[in-house]
């Protein structure tokens, strides 16, 4: 039999440790075995028993413990910077398997211990000079100059900017300039010159005021009232006495008039004109009075809508102003006509107003009968600028909501506001935004005008924020442009998507171009214009996508490409956008393309699937069905001729309710109410409430009302609705199909 000794006299013979001072997880059964409670690494090691006597001793044998550890994974790492200093690269991160390391046969760690992600850098580009001009003419110091501008190309996105000198200066007669005349001969030369460029001013000023007036002196305005046959619409006749003197005429404009009814990708234009109705508005009043024009020019007012301000004003400064407008006008008529025809719209105004409309561009100016100056014809203009380089610079948290769109002349006199009516692309317009208006000033730097919303009196403006469309009352034209900030991170811009793919392809190579546009109307129709110049084609239906301010990028992916026939060349599973490059709005004609590889020449079908959504997002799927050709198809480039891309309405043909109807109702609603039932009723019933002290300032409330209604619903504002409001007002004694008041 055996002796047991404690067991602080076993040994552990591989650490020749005692285990006298770990035996909490180690106990010894009845039948002598040895016990380990709970397997540690440090219970690695081989095991020993030991009994002795007095006598003898007795060891057993050897018994090996092995604790196995399997490996752990540490924590990532960050995000590396991105391995590409310009264009496309990859960011990555990485663990390692020491948490813990594998010991003694345990299992490795599971997974990956190398993570990327795809990410874009915006290339740094490094200031170039462009070629030195010219030497300047030898000045009087016996040196001349030439200049150069580091704009071949601008630095950008932080690139270097050019080194060197911007002006350069030489002696230009070789070390053997000399004054030959004295200071006082010196003096003398320089007053002369001086008073013959007065004396050539005044002359140049008096021949074209000669010139203007012989030339317009023989045209004659004949206004007819025939409201008793088209229900209050006035037709205008212009008689020119000889036509050989129309050299400085404004053209006639209205058979190129036309109004954009179909779907706006399709750009097309019908010729069909205002329809009209047999509302009750429509009936005649049959005291209304007429203007005359007589052979001079000048109008003999019987009744001027617009007369209040020129009433005001002295006699010297209105006409300082009127003559201004002379040269003005002609100045303006070639700017206008100047300009990029697709995105301008510009015709002849008097004191009857009219319409400009950009067509398929979303942008109108609506110039009200009376604004004009009477006996005043202005060349008149709307313009939608579509270079990057004007749009106004904004910060980080602002983004850019609208086109901008110009207006003129600038400087005309003005006698009531104009609406200029511009596209935009901010969603749930009252809740979620701040929107300031911004005007471009004369040197080309961008000011705040308004934040809508917080219009005073000393607003020079107005502006009506309609879902989709912003009017503009001003008596100020100019350069304008809405930006805004997102007040809640659910704010959102809305974007229009378009798919283009080439309309033949001969090559292996199908490509397709995805455009994310501001949702208006202009961005749409460049791509349009552009797609055509390119012989490219729409694939699909545009679409629209909410684009949130959530900093999260704009992810496009194509899907179901058809085997074994196509394969996509795009390495990754998807593109991205970056937020700031879409939510900025700094970039009209943003893209990406997916090019697709045809692996059989006999292929001329091809369907697909393409996904644009922004991550963690809203999304919209297109479904691409085309079929290739071979010869390439005559590209209709109607879209280009100027002749389609001008639309200007004159008169009182231009506007839904007759001149009559109007002058009715400001009769009857500019006068306060005791119950109030006027002209605040009205725009509280039109939702034009906002700021009502704007239209309590002007003339005429109810003509200013009914005008912003004309811009609103051009060109199809049903008048019934209108008759319905003033029904509900319970103004019987304006009773539409009613006479005189």
């Amino acid at each position: 039999t055996y002796f047991q000794e404690p067991i602080s006299q076993k040994l552990k013979r591989c650490q020749t440790k005692c285990l006298q001072n770990d035996t909490m997880n180690f106990y010894i059964t009845v039948d002598h075995n040895l016990i380990i409670k709970q397997a540690r690494l440090s219970d690695t090691g081989n095991y020993t028993c030991v009994a002795k006597n007095i006598v003898a001793k007795r060891r057993s044998s050897t018994a090996t413990v092995i604790v196995y550890v399997n490996g752990g994974w540490s924590t990532w790492t960050e995000w590396s910077a991105c391995s590409s200093r310009c264009g496309r690269g990859f960011q990555k991160r990485t663990r390692s398997c020491t948490n813990p390391a594998p010991l003694n046969g345990g299992l490795p760690c599971v997974g990956q211990a190398i993570q990327k992600l795809d990410c874009t850098t915006l290339c740094t580009v490094d200031g170039e000079w462009t070629d030195w001009s010219k030497w300047s003419a030898c000045g009087t110091e016996c040196t001349q100059w030439r200049r150069r501008e580091c704009t071949n190309p601008a630095p950008k996105n932080g690139g270097r900017d050019c080194e060197g000198l911007v002006l350069q200066s030489q002696n230009c007669t070789d070390g053997l300039c000399m004054q030959t005349a004295s200071s006082s001969d010196a003096v003398a030369l320089y007053v002369g010159v001086v008073i013959a460029v007065i004396m050539c001013l005044v002359i140049s000023v008096i021949v074209a005021l000669f010139i203007y007036r012989k030339t317009h002196r023989d045209f004659d305005s004949v206004i007819i009232d025939s409201s008793a046959l088209n229900g209050g619409f006035q037709s205008v006749i212009i008689k020119t006495a000889r036509s050989a003197d129309q050299l400085t005429a404004p053209p006639d404009l209205t058979n190129a008039a036309a109004l954009y009814r179909g779907p706006v990708y399709a750009l097309h234009d019908v010729s069909d004109k205002i329809p009209m109705t047999n509302s009750p508005l429509l009936d005649p009043l049959p005291n209304l009075k007429i203007k005359v024009y007589n052979s001079s020019g000048l109008v003999t007012p019987v009744e001027d809508l617009g007369g209040d301000l020129s009433c005001k004003l002295s006699p010297k400064v209105t006409q300082s102003l009127l003559d201004h407008s002379d040269t003005m006008n002609l100045r303006n008529q070639t700017l206008a006509r100047s300009r990029d025809p697709s995105c301008t719209a510009h015709g002849s105004f008097s004191n009857q107003g009219g319409h400009l409309i950009v067509p398929n561009s979303g942008v109108s100016l609506l110039v009200p009968a009376g604004a004009v100056p009477l006996g005043r014809v202005y060349e008149m203009y709307v313009t939608v600028h579509r270079k990057d380089s004007l749009r106004p610079p904004v910060e980080d948290i602002q983004t850019v909501l609208s086109p901008v769109v110009s207006c003129g002349p600038p400087g005309a006199l003005l006698t009531r506001p104009v609406i200029l009516t511009v596209h935009h692309c901010a969603d749930s317009v009252q809740q979620d935004w701040l929107i300031q208006l911004k005007s471009q000033m004369a040197m080309g730097e961008w000011e705040d005008v308004v934040v809508v919303g917080e219009e005073n009196f000393t607003t020079p403006c107005y502006v009506q924020m309609d879902h989709e469309a912003c009017h503009l009352l001003t008596e100020t034209l100019g350069t304008y442009c809405l930006a805004g900030q997102s007040l809640v991170p659910a704010a959102a811009k809305r974007l229009k998507l378009a798919v283009f793919g080439p309309v033949s392809c001969s090559t292996p190579d199908y490509h397709i171009r995805v455009y994310c546009l501001d949702d208006n109307q202009d961005a749409l129709k460049e791509v349009l214009q552009m797609e055509t110049q390119m012989g490219g084609k729409l694939l699909d239906e545009p679409k629209s996508l909410r684009f949130k301010d959530s900093t999260h990028n704009l992810r496009l992916s194509i899907h179901d490409v058809p085997q074994p026939h196509w394969k996509s060349k795009l390495i990754a599973k998807y593109q991205e956008i970056p937020f700031y490059q879409v939510w900025s709005g700094g970039q009209r004609s943003l893209h990406c393309t997916f090019t697709l590889e045809r692996l059989s020449s006999c292929s001329t079908d091809l369907s697909c699937k393409l996904c644009v959504r922004q991550v963690e997002g809203e999304g919209q799927i297109f479904s691409i069905a085309t079929t290739l050709q071979e010869e390439v198809q005559c590209i209709d480039t109607s879209l280009m001729d100027p002749a389609n891309s001008i639309t200007s309405l004159q008169g009182p043909g231009a506007f839904r309710i007759p001149l009559s109807i109007r002058q009715k109702l400001c009769g009857s609603l500019d006068a306060p109410q005791t119950r109030g039932n006027d002209w605040r009723i009205l725009a509280h019933k039109l939702h034009l409430d906002r700021y009502l002290n704007y239209f309590a300032t002007k003339s005429s409330p109810t003509g200013v009302i009914l005008d912003l209604w004309e811009a609103q619903h051009f060109p199809d504002g049903d008048l019934n609705e209108l008759a319905a409001v003033l029904e509900e007002m319970g103004r019987h004694d304006n009773s539409l199909g009613a006479g005189p008041v």
